[in-house]
């Protein structure tokens, strides 16, 4: 069951784009909930867990951008597509993890392909693992629920939604065990999960958490390269 929430202050907008919505997903025949808010702050204050997100991004109150830097505190992995009657907001987008940005009027058969490519997304595993062992005992590490290892010499720890675990681990093998994990080495120190990347500068890289880790100079461009290409398989932005 898809929960999607829209969020547009005009009533009828909000109404028409929720009613497209329903009307392509029957014809896909897959099992939703639409949930329609008229003002940022009711979407932020909604009980509900959404798997997507429609949300305007002129709005009177707390515009679109405020309101989905609040949202993604919270649900970082969350789908978010932007709806607007103008293409000049699209590079503000960005650093928001955007999936879509969407032009008023909607063309319904962009609509449908990117809400298969939703469902797509949302229908993709997350219970991608690595094997290690520790103590004698083989164990599972989930890597959706890791933002980053830190290497100390051969000490490698996993820092996450759950306590720190640490092992001994030759770092060359973490890497070949992440490759195309969607893990990034920004710095000898760190292999960085790019999912829980929230801003990033130069010298540091900001976690969704809050967290800051260290990105070096010289791997700083690739880094660039490693987030565009996964912000690209995750969603991406186009305006056609």
């Amino acid at each position: 069951m898809l929960m999607i929430a829209v969020c547009d202050d005009e009533v009828r907008e909000c109404l028409h784009l929720s009613k497209q919505i329903q009307t392509v997903l029957e014809e896909l025949n897959i099992p939703h909930i639409i949930k329609q808010y008229n003002s940022g702050q009711q979407l932020l204050q909604a009980s509900e867990e959404f798997d997507i997100v429609f949300l305007d991004i002129i709005m009177s109150d707390v515009d679109g951008l405020q309101t989905a830097k609040t949202f993604r505190r919270n649900f970082f992995d969350k789908i978010l597509i932007f709806v607007s009657s103008s293409r000049q907001y699209v590079f503000d987008v960005f650093e928001l993890e955007a999936f879509e940005y969407l032009v008023k009027p909607i063309d319904t058969g962009k609509l449908r392909r990117t809400l298969l490519r939703c469902v797509s997304k949302t229908n993709q595993s997350s219970e991608d693992y690595i094997i290690i062992s520790k103590d004698r005992q083989t164990r599972k590490l989930f890597l959706d629920e890791i933002r980053y290892f830190e290497i100390h010499g051969r000490l490698i720890e996993a820092h996450g939604k759950n306590p720190v675990f640490s092992w001994y681990e030759q770092i060359g093998t973490l890497e070949t065990m992440l490759l195309k994990k969607d893990f990034f080495r920004c710095h000898k120190s760190y292999l960085i999960n790019l999912k829980y990347v929230d801003v990033y500068n130069k010298t540091e890289a900001t976690l969704d958490n809050g967290e800051k880790i260290l990105i070096a100079k010289r791997r700083y461009e690739s880094f660039c390269t490693a987030m565009l290409e996964y912000m690209r398989k995750s969603g991406g932005i186009t305006t056609l």
